[in-house]
């Protein structure tokens, strides 16, 4: 499956390598298509997600007999002739009402997808709320609450958070400048208890405002400006786990080699580790090293007194004789 035809032209081996694995990717596209049947609540909340998601996004308005639970080929085409690794479903039927699926795909190949069920009944548009909207392509906060999404385990929430997160973060930006901070999107779910239905996912869009404070950091205060969406979960697909591992893979040079034994610590600083081997003080030199060396003075006195006690010992031993005078 994830076999690659070889170029045969140089014009085919340039489109090929502008397809593969880049240090810096563009950002992820999204296609909203439309299947056999639909509903006012999904045309709006198709609406509603489009604008959040502009301009990195493409929508066709022709229906589409499209299931991608049976048969993906329809997605797949349609993935690679408009270049877009996201693509969100919109089907409505008496078993499955008001249903968006949420495709993401790896060379133009179904990667992961999962059906997420509006509740008609908490749905609340984006128009319904009077008060200014975020510039398009802004970069929103995204917050998740609750302990299903940090489940270690593969589940339909984390598979959930992982398709929402690549859905509405946009494009990767080294700096953001805060006043670009405009609206957050905070999504939340409760702890599933044996004998209920599962938690439905809660998404919902704040605009953040800074007032004063009267101190040097402002006041924050937030603001709901819509769409709100209750989801239930449906039927997922998860990644194949060859898949996967190529679809995470990083190109050569996109990370930087790592240093043995250096470190930063929690204030920014370089913090690094020497290792010393072990050190046998007997065999140090110690008699050459400068602190340990004594003055001249003190050598030229100690030469002197050596040799006065060595002259008087001499004197001592030997016991000269008399010479004898000539008669």
């Amino acid at each position: 499956m994830l076999k690659q035809a070889k170029p045969k032209n140089a014009r085919a081996k340039r489109a090929m390598e502008k397809r593969e694995p880049q240090q810096h990717e563009n950002p992820k596209t999204t296609l909203f298509l439309t299947g056999a049947k639909s509903s006012s609540i999904l045309k709006l909340a198709v609406a509603d997600l489009a604008s959040l998601k502009r301009p990195f996004m493409e929508r066709f308005s022709k229906k589409n007999d499209v299931h991608p639970f049976d048969d993906a080929s329809s997605l797949e085409f349609f993935a690679m002739k408009n270049d877009t690794s996201l693509l969100v479903l919109s089907l409505h039927s008496k078993k499955r009402p008001h249903c968006l699926t949420f495709v993401r795909t790896f060379d133009y190949k179904i990667l992961d997808m999962l059906e997420l069920y509006i509740n008609p009944d908490t749905f609340r548009q984006l128009q319904q709320f009077k008060n200014k909207k975020p510039g398009v392509g802004l970069k929103p906060l995204i917050s998740f609450h609750g302990t299903v999404f940090e489940d270690p385990n593969q589940t339909k929430y984390t598979l959930a958070k992982s398709l929402l997160l690549d859905f509405f973060k946009g494009s990767d930006t080294p700096e953001v400048d805060v006043s670009g901070l405009q609206y957050l999107i905070s999504i939340s779910a409760e702890e599933e208890e044996e004998g209920l239905p599962a938690p439905q996912i809660h998404i919902r869009c704040y605009l953040i405002k800074t007032k004063r404070s009267g101190q040097k950091l402002p006041r924050v205060e937030v603001e709901e400006m819509g769409p709100r969406i209750d989801f239930r979960l449906g039927r997922e697909k998860y990644a194949d786990t060859d898949m996967l591992k190529a679809a995470l893979k990083t190109p050569k040079g996109n990370t930087e080699r790592t240093k043995k034994n250096i470190n930063t610590d929690i204030m920014g600083d370089k913090v690094g580790k020497i290792h010393v081997g072990k050190q046998d003080l007997g065999t140090m030199q110690t008699r050459k090293m400068k602190g340990l060396k004594r003055s001249r003075d003190a050598l030229i006195t100690d030469m002197g007194d050596e040799a006065m006690e060595d002259a008087e010992t001499d004197a001592d031993d030997e016991i000269p004789t008399p010479k004898k005078s000539k008669a």
